[in-house]
């Protein structure tokens, strides 16, 4: 009599899976391997597992996959995969979490650059109150042994007086005087980088701001954000900064304050978006920081602001000097827009508010598919090489649409597009601005954009075109 043939038995471990639905109420079960978190990554070149990949993997239970692999912490959380799912699914917070538990079964990071960063950043935030960006720098470079990686980078930035030597010391005060507003009172909030890498970026939105009519705040003691390190390394942290914020805001009595930073936007629209939907999490987080918070102030984007505060019409008739013949394309980046349930953007994929803006200036705006393709900022500190591929990418693809400069709404864009040029071999320099710089020279103010500070000088572009400068 032959032997009956023995069952082949597959055992599906189903705890990890348990506890992402434990902790971000995500059911992993969900995902039927569409591929558009993989074929929408602009980092997938650069994983080992893709991320559809390391989903079915947790769905089958093989832990080794998704707590060693390195896709989870080259992750540039940039909300594309979480955008685009048709389950809903919230792809980059399941990667972070999987960062954090492997830490937390003291499994050895895949890659060590980004966990030193994201501790670091911790640590320099948690003692200073603010990014110390000099001081971070210079943890990272000795903790990973790059010690001349970005020397370059930073003599140049030095070299514009864009670095602060000594950190700050802030603490959020307690108790918040009152603030006399009018209508066109704004709170400003201009997170870590306007008050050193992107100094230009301050002096020129302040500028703008004053000729436009809108009068605008600084809160006393704002914190850092937490930027994405430190929302991918300690969620309960990364909650409890910029309700800090808006606790300072809300309390001077200011109903709305603008953020020229899309990393500071977007992270103060997820705590608020995180607290609407979780009122245990608001309970305790109302509790620890001794005040109620009323959910009275309304968050906006600098370029929304300007967008629905003063509007194309109103700017374009304010205009003194016309920037025609200027080609451009208008580069958002990922989070000024993503994911939509959180930015309260109607066009996720294709916003066109900046783009309105500067085609008030007289701006020859052009079209582009890339405008909300990530440049890696996540990495500047931890992977170098990622940025300088994504970011070389980005100034091919704007030539290709025929521009002659990019402008952009965020600091971490501007450094990835502007100052790494000097790193990235290009045969020719592409100028890249902010857009209040570009307002400010239409508006009459050329001194105020402060041209000098960019690395990639944009004044002989502009001096071609025949628009004052002086």
């Amino acid at each position: 009599m032959s032997a009956q043939p023995v069952p082949f038995i597959t055992r599906i471990n189903p705890a990890l899976a348990q506890r992402v639905q434990e902790e971000l109420g995500q059911n992993v079960y969900l995902c039927y391997q569409c591929v558009k978190c993989t074929s929408g990554c602009p980092l997938a070149e650069f994983f080992d597992w893709q991320p559809n990949q390391i989903l079915r993997a947790l769905q089958l239970g093989q832990e080794d996959i998704a707590l060693q692999a390195k896709t989870p912490w080259l992750c540039a959380s940039c909300q594309t995969c979480s955008t685009r799912c048709p389950q809903g699914l919230d792809i980059t917070a399941i990667m972070a979490f999987l960062t954090r538990q492997a830490l937390q079964r003291g499994i050895t990071p895949s890659v060590s650059e980004v966990n030193i960063t994201n501790q670091a950043f911790k640590r320099q935030v948690k003692l200073w109150g603010r990014s110390y960006e000099l001081g971070l720098m210079a943890e990272i470079m000795l903790r990973t042994g790059r010690l001349t990686e970005d020397l370059d980078l930073g003599i140049k930035v030095i070299g514009k007086n864009k670095m602060p030597f000594l950190p700050a010391i802030v603490r959020p005060p307690r108790k918040v005087p009152a603030t006399i507003r009018t209508t066109k009172t704004v709170g400003y909030y201009p997170g870590c980088s306007l008050h050193s890498t992107a100094v230009e970026y301050n002096l020129s939105t302040k500028a703008v701001c004053k000729a436009l009519g809108l009068d605008l705040v600084e809160p006393r003691g704002w914190v850092c954000c937490g930027s994405t390190p430190i929302h991918r390394a300690d969620p309960d942290y990364a909650l409890r900064l910029p309700m800090e914020n808006l606790r300072l805001i809300e309390q001077s009595g200011l109903s709305e304050v603008t953020m020229p930073c899309a990393a500071c936007f977007n992270h103060h629209k997820a705590a608020l978006y995180e607290l609407r939907h979780a009122p245990q999490r608001k309970a305790a987080l109302d509790k620890e920081m001794g005040y109620t918070y009323q959910g009275a102030v309304q968050v906006r984007a600098l370029h929304e602001t300007l967008y629905y505060r003063i509007g194309p019409e109103k700017l374009a008739s304010a205009v003194q000097t016309k920037l025609d013949g200027l080609r451009v394309v208008c580069y958002y980046g990922c989070l000024l827009s993503r994911p939509p349930q959180v930015t309260e953007t109607a066009h996720p994929e294709n916003p066109t508010e900046l783009d309105a803006l500067m085609i008030a200036l007289g701006l020859d705006v052009k079209d582009w598919s890339y405008k909300t393709t990530c440049c890696g900022a996540t990495h500047s500190l931890s992977r170098p090489d990622i940025v300088l591929t994504l970011s070389r990418r980005l100034i091919d693809y704007a030539r290709q649409a025929d521009a002659e400069a990019i402008v952009v709404a965020c600091p971490l864009c501007h450094t990835n597009l502007d100052a790494r040029q000097i790193q990235m071999g290009l045969d020719e320099p592409m100028p890249v601005f902010y857009f209040t710089q570009l307002m400010a020279i239409a508006l009459g103010m050329p001194d105020k954009a402060a041209l000098h500070k960019n690395i990639v000088d944009p004044r002989p572009l502009l001096q071609a075109k025949g628009i004052p400068i002086a």
